[in-house]
């Protein structure tokens, strides 16, 4: 039995990748609505600390270290969550790292990493929790895209393959699990702000912006912050039974111009 049965309008949530960015602020805003959230990630004490001022604020939390490189670390991280909180009925995937280079530039094995992370370490997770979803006839698995996967950037490493990979891997999901009462579900971001790839340095980021600009990816200088999509990601989960929001993307929304005579538009 679970150590805290939930709420009846309740929802046992998972989050893999929360120890910062969209993951951080999704747990935060599922558990403001009242969701018991797990918080997974490499860095624990990042989730801890998280998961301490979620309870302080009165929801439920318990942060678990979480590899999604890892199936016995996925397999660990959920065993734990479900002893604490019961059956999983939400999970969002949203582990991540970014590694900018040319694709020729990247090494084998840097290139494998990214798409083990962003790829693999997703169906790593179905793998894990879908069996016991569909037993249940419900459950929502949401998985956090980008919007490099229908419109890849240059020098974006691996990243807007695996992020292709995975948007054809939910486009299968959506067939396989049709009728089971499962709803796999795209969260597809724009530009946003996070510590993702803030450690690169100018010497590398330099030349990824020009490209960008050149191919026409820098239409303006606003980005997303990830509370925004933590907001889509709680929308897509609170679809009534009977509806599936299967794609959401979400952009950056331009600051308003002023007009020619002074006025704003």
């Amino acid at each position: 039995m679970p150590r805290f049965a939930p709420q009846p309008d309740s929802r046992p949530a998972l989050v893999a990748g929360a120890s910062s960015g969209i993951g951080a602020a999704t747990a935060q805003a599922l558990a403001e609505a009242g969701h018991p959230v797990v918080l997974g990630a490499r860095r624990l004490d990042e989730c801890e600390m998280l998961a301490a001022k979620i309870r302080a604020d009165g929801g439920q939390a318990l942060a678990c270290r979480l590899d999604v490189t890892d199936t016995g670390s996925v397999d660990s991280f959920v065993t734990a969550a479900e002893a604490e909180f019961g059956p999983t009925e939400i999970l969002v995937s949203g582990a991540g790292n970014l590694v900018f280079g040319q694709v020729h530039e990247l090494t084998p094995e840097q290139f494998l990493r990214q798409v083990d992370v962003h790829l693999v370490g997703p169906q790593r997770l179905a793998h894990r929790v879908l069996p016991g979803m569909i037993e249940r006839e419900r459950g929502d698995f949401v998985i956090i895209s980008s919007d490099t996967a229908p419109s890849p950037r240059p020098r974006s490493g691996a990243y807007p393959a695996a992020k292709a990979g995975l948007e054809a891997m939910a486009q299968q999901l959506w067939m396989e699990l049709e009728g089971s009462g499962v709803r796999a579900s795209v969260v597809r971001p724009g530009p946003t702000k996070t510590s993702m790839g803030s450690d690169t340095t100018a010497e590398i980021i330099g030349p990824v912006l020009q490209d960008w600009a050149t191919w026409g990816f820098a239409r303006h200088s606003e980005m997303l912050r990830a509370s925004n999509l933590a907001a889509a990601v709680l929308a897509v989960v609170s679809a009534p039974r009977g509806a599936h929001i299967r794609l959401t993307e979400v952009q950056p929304e331009a600051r308003v111009q002023p007009r020619t005579d002074g006025s704003l538009a």
